[in-house]
């Protein structure tokens, strides 16, 4: 009997402190635009402002015009889920990239929302601030892939910011009359001029959410780090951050990038092949027609960038501001041929290397197939680091302000698929502290790796400088030195590779074009 009353009592408890959860009040904030009620994260207590808009809808007629600022709104306007993620295809597993790393939710051109993570709602907190941009290739991405929920970073003390911006032609079409009309005339960068709209906001109102404006880290992956190299550069970003960290990464090894003229030509041919005459019919296109056509990327418009990113980091134009870069073992992977025969990796070294074809074979000796495999990656984690090195020192060369690279080596456990390694994306769970977030066989080894490469953000973001008691020291770069921080099983500096190979990729770097470093993939 007194079991009986006992569960009883339990039972009554239960629902008592269910009934309470239900009505505790939810946190609140008061924007520029209106106030905002969002929820508590249940796991970390946190509160969580889902789909807040920072410019107004981009349909219409702006459609392909700078981002507009957000209608105020009266009463409370509901934080509690994400808004759309920017119009692209959604697929399911691309592996390397599983579910956790690819969009979800709905798609449309209403799409400019970021969502905010804090562990004090509340004016006056001062906390050090985090914008994440997401990559994607600048195709698709969205700031409610749930590899970026930002709940157990802002447990550590920070105000985290995951942001949308306008992809594909959507976000970087260019043409004539987009030009023409432009106050600027500029056309094309729409992407990155949202991302500076998110920035501007963040400079407005993030102090309602606990966080400090004069302490805004923009951190970026992949395309996400395209973009933070070219803020960088832009003069349109000067006062919007005050710190950088850009993953797969910053290097003068790049693709170029087209001119406003170029793009402008290429976009004129677009509509001549749809026989759409002016941007009015353009502009009434349905967005489901437009999505995936076209390679349409950031360019040197004129106004938001003079010159590429890599020409103004070497020259000092942009941001003086600390930068932490860096890349994945396997990055790569992205871009190595699929060999197939001895005859096809000799063909590869000629094209690419030319007369240097011979000094590379020196260096980098192989003899069956699946040597040349393995060499062409070894020899491409060469390149990767030297060229994020000679980024980095023509950077504090050029500047006041220090570089602290990394060359990220621990692979995802994945039993299933050993064969991606340290793939594309893989420092993500690790930089977000989201391990949990993969159904993975994480080891001792990967919380302690995501325990300490989250206290390297948490000091960066906090003061410019990632060292912190307990941890391996981390040394920025001064040029002299070819070295990058080795993060992974071992934490420590590391060596860019031989001296004679840091010779021969010198000289191959020197002799490249460069613009935007890194990959603009996943």
């Amino acid at each position: 009997m007194l079991k009986v009353k006992t569960a009883s009592v339990m039972l009554c408890v239960l629902v008592l402190c269910a009934g309470l959860a239900a009505q505790a009040p939810r946190p609140s904030v008061t924007t520029e635009a209106g106030a905002l009620e969002g929820l508590l994260d249940p796991a970390t207590q946190v509160a969580v402002f889902k789909g807040v808009p920072f410019a107004a809808p981009p349909v219409g007629e702006l459609r392909w015009r700078e981002p507009q600022p957000v209608a105020p709104w009266s009463g409370i306007r509901d934080a509690g889920r994400f808004g759309p993620s920017p119009m692209q295809r959604v697929h399911g597993d691309f592996l390397p990239w599983t579910l956790e790393y690819l969009v979800q939710n709905e798609v449309g051109e209403d799409s400019l929302y970021l969502n905010v993570w804090t562990p004090r709602a509340e004016a006056g907190a001062k906390l050090p601030v985090v914008v994440y941009i997401p990559g994607g290739a600048f195709t698709e991405g969205s700031g409610a892939i749930p590899i970026y929920d930002g709940a157990r970073l802002a447990a550590r003390g920070l105000v985290v910011v995951t942001i949308n911006y306008r992809l594909g032609i959507f976000g970087f079409f260019s043409h004539p009359e987009l030009t023409a009309e432009s106050p600027h005339h500029s056309s094309g960068n729409y992407g990155l001029l949202d991302q500076l709209a998110a920035l501007g906001w963040v400079q407005c109102n993030i102090g309602a959410f606990g966080g400090d404006p004069s302490r805004v880290t923009v951190w970026g992956q992949s395309a996400g780090a395209f973009s933070v190299g070219a803020l960088l550069a832009s003069p349109r970003a000067k006062g919007l951050f005050q710190r950088a960290l850009a993953g797969s990464g910053l290097s003068v090894a790049a693709r170029p990038m087209q001119d406003r003229a170029a793009a402008e030509r290429e976009g004129a041919r677009f509509a001549a092949e749809r026989g759409v005459a002016d941007l009015k019919a353009l502009r009434a296109l349905p967005a489901v027609d437009l999505v995936g056509t076209g390679g349409f990327r950031p360019i040197v418009d004129g106004w938001l960038l003079n010159d590429t990113p890599t020409a103004g980091n070497a020259a000092g134009a942009g941001l003086d501001v600390p930068v932490m870069t860096g890349f994945m073992a396997n990055d790569p992977l992205l871009s190595l041929p699929t060999l197939s025969s001895a005859e096809a990796y000799e063909g590869h070294l000629r094209q690419v290397f030319g007369v240097a074809a011979q000094r590379f074979r020196e260096l980098y000796p192989a003899g069956d197939l699946e040597t040349m495999r393995r060499v062409l990656l070894e020899s491409a984690r060469d390149r990767q680091r030297v060229a994020g090195f000679l980024w980095a020192r023509q950077r504090v060369r050029a500047g006041q302000s220090p570089v602290y690279t990394y060359h990220f080596e621990r692979a995802v456990p994945w039993p299933e698929h050993p064969e991606y390694g340290a793939f594309h994306s893989g420092e993500l769970p690790y930089f977000f502290d989201n391990l949990g977030v993969l159904a993975r066989p994480w080891t001792p080894v990967d919380r302690e790796l995501a325990d300490l490469v989250v206290g390297y953000l948490e000091r960066f973001a906090s003061t410019g400088n990632p060292n912190r008691p307990g941890a391996p020291a981390w040394a920025p770069v001064d040029g002299a030195t070819p070295q990058t921080q080795q993060l992974g099983e071992r934490v420590q500096p590391m060596a860019l590779c031989s001296p004679e190979r840091l010779e021969f990729w010198r000289g191959q770097l020197d002799a490249a074009p460069g613009s935007i470093g890194g990959s603009a993939g996943k």
